[in-house]
């Protein structure tokens, strides 16, 4: 994994599906004989999303609009003050997924992103970031979300992926990277998000798969589903200190 250079431009649609454990033991049997695991395999995916106080993007993503944007830190795995990490924007309009990211150490993006340093390295993707950055000054992390992936190229076209993603877990506190996964669960233990990432169609044979299984389509977002929780949480706790007092 460490010798291979990481890709930092993504042009894709993404389709989202909600599995059971049953269904995803039959599309991995499937998955196994016909795609191999991709540079990173099997590991924990750990992410801070940035917003603004008000929650203003993730705001805008859960209305569904047209176009609609974000802004994250990822690390492969649980990581060290100096692992590598990827700061990525990634938009997307109407239907196609557009991701650019730069890679560098973890120290080094918390100093660039909460701290305003100047990066050591400028590229056309960093000033890309840089610009995003100011048109929400006030971008700070505000979810932590992990999950642990499997992810897998086709053999056929290694422009198709698929990921497996077990245990989403989320918090909105404590935003250290290094501190590792804890929180609460975005899905039941017993569920798995899968994502197809594909230049255009599903190959043929897995679309069938998935109408057999009963497998439809899911409008899931992560950062999303977690501000949704975080709403719920505080709407619950409000209601209980009002009860206090009735």
């Amino acid at each position: 994994m460490m010798g291979l250079k990481a890709k930092t431009t993504f042009r894709r649609l993404e389709k989202k599906f909600i599995l059971t454990e049953e269904q995803f033991l039959r599309v991995k049997e499937e998955v196994d004989k016909r795609f191999v695991p991709d540079e990173y395999g099997e590991t924990k995916i750990c992410n801070l999303y940035f917003d603004t106080p008000s929650y203003l993007l993730v705001r805008r993503s859960i209305e569904r609009p047209v176009f609609k944007e974000k802004l994250r830190l990822r690390t492969y795995g649980v990581p060290t003050e100096t692992s590598q990490s990827f700061i990525e924007v990634k938009r997307k309009y109407k239907s196609e997924v557009y991701k650019r990211r730069i890679g560098l150490p973890l120290n080094e993006a918390i100093d660039f992103l909460e701290k305003g340093k100047e990066l050591k390295e400028h590229s056309q993707i960093s000033n890309e970031i840089e610009y995003f950055m100011s048109m929400y000054e006030t971008l700070k992390p505000m979810f932590y979300i992990s999950c642990d992936r499997s992810a897998f190229f086709y053999k056929d076209n290694m422009n198709i992926r698929v990921t497996f993603d077990r245990n989403l877990t989320w918090r909105n506190y404590d935003f250290d990277l290094t501190k590792g996964s804890y929180g609460e669960l975005l899905l039941p233990a017993d569920m798995i998000l899968m994502e197809i990432k594909i230049p255009d169609a599903i190959p043929l044979w897995l679309a069938k798969l998935m109408s057999e299984l009963g497998i439809v389509g899911a409008s899931f977002s992560k950062v999303g589903n977690a501000y949704i929780n975080m709403i719920k949480q505080r709407s619950l706790s409000d209601e209980q200190t009002v009860s206090k007092y009735i």
